[in-house]
């Protein structure tokens, strides 16, 4: 196919209370909202199925009113979701798929339905769906796997989607292949992931939930035993644990807020308490780039910042002190996912890309 067709594609990435959703004309956006929904609205539903009649009908309303119907789009990508651990790449939508991901076979998150309603609307309208670069990407090498204690693994789960578009970019900004260089990518958030990409491949990663530094609300790998005192005095259950470390950690229970701004303008205002956790933070994830600067044996070719923290300024150069002598940095802030899935999308349609079998 030419480069020069023009492609009409939807684009969407369900949330726990959102469905972003984008209409692309090859790369560029013709129309884009954030359907939103209110949590107590949403609890009336037992299952995440028993929501997709509401979502599909507020995305056909959504493409509606834009004039689009499903007949006219050429591919419908959805962001993937905690599918059967796999290597990066494009992957069509198929029933086997949706019912992994609905049955929470790999993992519960409202992300699965997203791939759900674009096989639906596939069906309808007789064009395909895929999904690309899904969080549960899975390109370890076997040493990573490996944690030390028996019967506990390290799994890969990580901003995959973004990671790899930034790869993709930095790689074009150098001139090169991103199948030709050695990066390692921070994707610093909420959550915080920092992986080692070698040739095209990331061969190992911070777990999203459960490893790393400590984020804006989480609080990233604990000292095992500290841990483990912490959990038998407070008298908490596995739920109460998994709510703290993830959502009540990080600068949220140092400092009472996840917001980076915020905790800015508590620096400037001569907070000391606000400093050293902030700079802490900065170190941890300085740490763990040069952890995978050995993963790569040394050899690295960018270093490189994305996600929401990476608007900040004071963050980015206070770990750019510490890992400026590994290689370049190059910091692509905010998580352009939608643009990335829509970028996959075209990549099929022009034929330089192709689907990978699910089943």
């Amino acid at each position: 196919m030419s480069v020069h067709e023009r492609f009409l594609i939807l684009v969407l990435n369900v949330g726990s209370t959102s469905t972003k959703a984008a209409i692309f004309e090859n790369d560029g956006i013709t129309a884009q909202e954030a359907i939103t929904y209110h949590a107590a609205d949403l609890s009336r539903f037992k299952t995440l199925a028993d929501q997709l009649p509401l979502r599909e009908k507020d995305l056909l309303a959504f493409m509606e009113a834009h004039g689009v119907t499903p007949e006219r789009l050429d591919l419908i990508v959805s962001r993937g979701g905690l599918m059967k651990p796999a290597p990066a790449g494009i992957y069509e939508v198929t029933p086997g798929m949706c019912d992994d991901l609905m049955e929470g076979k790999y993992g519960i998150h409202p992300s699965a339905l997203g791939p759900a309603i674009a096989l639906s609307m596939a069906r309808a309208s007789g064009k395909q769906a895929i999904v690309a670069d899904a969080p549960s990407t899975d390109e370890f090498h076997d040493l990573a796997r490996l944690s030390g204690l028996p019967g506990i693994g390290r799994t890969s789960a990580f901003h995959a989607l973004n990671q790899k578009a930034v790869a993709r970019r930095a790689a074009r900004a150098m001139g090169r292949d991103y199948s030709a260089l050695n990066l390692i990518v921070a994707h610093m958030g909420g959550g915080t992931t920092i992986g080692a990409h070698r040739k095209g491949r990331v061969i190992d990663c911070t777990h999203g939930l459960s490893e790393g530094p400590f984020t804006a609300e989480r609080a990233g790998g604990l000292p095992t035993h500290g841990l483990i005192e912490y959990m038998h005095q407070s008298g908490h259950t596995v739920e109460d644990m998994k709510k703290e470390l993830v959502g009540k950690g990080g600068l949220a229970g140092y400092l009472g807020t996840d917001d980076a701004r915020e905790v800015e303008a508590m620096i400037e205002g001569g907070d000391e308490k606000a400093r050293l956790v902030f700079e802490a933070m900065a170190y941890q994830v300085a740490k763990d780039i040069g952890a995978m600067a050995t993963v790569l044996e040394g050899t690295v070719d960018a270093v490189v910042f994305t996600g929401g923290l990476a608007h900040s300024a004071m963050l980015v150069r206070l770990i750019t002190d510490r890992v400026g002598f590994i290689a370049p940095v190059l910091t692509y802030p905010g998580e352009n996912e939608l643009v990335a899935l829509a970028e996959a999308g075209l990549r099929v349609l022009r034929g330089e890309d192709k689907m990978l079998p699910y089943d």
